[in-house]
């Protein structure tokens, strides 16, 4: 049995994929979940689990040796979930860790692997350019908290492409925005501070019919990414005939503002009780950006399923549903 190995399967991406992949693979392919906490979550659900600290080398030792088809690397410490800024985390695992997946990988063979690499690559572009394609050369910020991310992130990259040409292991590239998906946690860190995520704020004003501010250009638009949408276009990857490439995760939709909270009012207010929206237009805005997606629809025969009503309707049921929940609060 060919076996797709996914590394970070027990973050907020991992959890996903891995449901994904369980309910749409065939016989012939086997998942299996590596994560570095202890959790029963996997073995309930039927689901191979290996606990695995990538930035052990004797850990490796735990893995498969033979028969493995692909591996996806969704591993990676971000500035979201940093409490203190120590740049040394980045480097042991985002670069050493992944260095040492990308080795494994070499000695046992592997076809191909994923990589989720983020969208700050391009962060040179945000508010000049409005629609990101994948053949933009890569232009970092080198202030602010993720630029060091950025980095590391770059680093494994280009090792991968190294890879690719040295030994021929298929280089598949993901660059990520934000990736819109329910979890318990409403927090993230900016700058080593904590904060609530906007969108979660607003959805729980919704689901109260309390007011909902709009600051800014209501009609500056993002392309709004849900979770179930990036596992489609990375499940293609797998069995995808080609040896790889950079792609954008986004839908190629433009979705504005005021569209995102009409969204959430409509989906998540009650009846009768309707949240209203109070123009702010002095407050600050965000860039506006689209995502050009027209390789990965070529590629990988890509195609988004979920349009932002849509989304929110799944997120809404996945919110009451809480099915990852047990992962997310197992014991590290």
């Amino acid at each position: 049995m060919k076996k797709i190995i996914v590394f970070g399967a027990t973050g907020n991406i991992g959890a996903y994929f891995i449901d994904y992949c369980k309910s749409r693979l065939q016989d012939e392919y086997e998942i299996i979940a590596v994560g570095r906490k202890y959790t029963d979550y996997f073995e309930k659900n039927e689901i191979k689990y290996l606990q695995v600290d990538i930035c052990n080398d004797s850990d490796f030792h735990k893995l498969p040796k033979k028969d493995v088809y692909a591996i996806v690397n969704l591993t990676g410490i971000l500035p979201a979930y940093l409490k203190k800024y120590d740049p040394f985390i980045y480097v042991e695992t985002n670069i050493k860790g992944s260095l040492r997946i990308l080795e494994y990988a070499r000695k046992i063979g592997v076809d191909r692997v994923l990589y989720t690499q983020t969208w700050a690559e391009m962060a040179g572009y945000w508010g000049k350019e409005e629609v990101l394609s994948p053949k933009m050369p890569r232009k970092l910020k080198y202030t602010g908290d993720h630029a060091f991310y950025a980095i590391t992130k770059c680093m494994i990259v280009d090792t991968m492409e190294h890879y690719k040409q040295e030994y021929g292991i298929k280089s598949f590239v993901f660059r990520l925005p934000n990736v819109y998906l329910y979890h318990p946690d409403t927090y993230y860190y900016v700058d080593c501070k904590k904060k609530l995520v906007a969108y979660r704020y607003m959805i729980e004003q919704a689901q109260k019919g309390a007011n909902i501010e709009m600051w800014g250009n209501p009609d500056a638009f993002k392309d709004i990414l849900y979770v179930k949408d990036l596992c489609q276009m990375m499940y293609k990857a797998l069995f995808a005939n080609i040896n790889g490439g950079t792609y954008n995760a986004g839908t190629g939709v433009k979705t504005t503002l005021r569209e995102q909270i009409q969204g959430m009012i409509d989906v998540f207010s009650p009846e009768g009780k309707k949240s209203k929206i109070i123009e702010m237009p002095d407050k600050p805005t965000f860039d506006s950006f689209v995502m050009d997606i027209s390789n990965a629809e070529e590629d990988l025969e890509y195609h988004p399923e979920y349009t932002y009503i849509r989304y929110l309707k799944d997120y809404k049921k996945e919110m009451h549903l809480k099915r990852f929940n047990d992962l997310w609060n197992s014991k590290r």
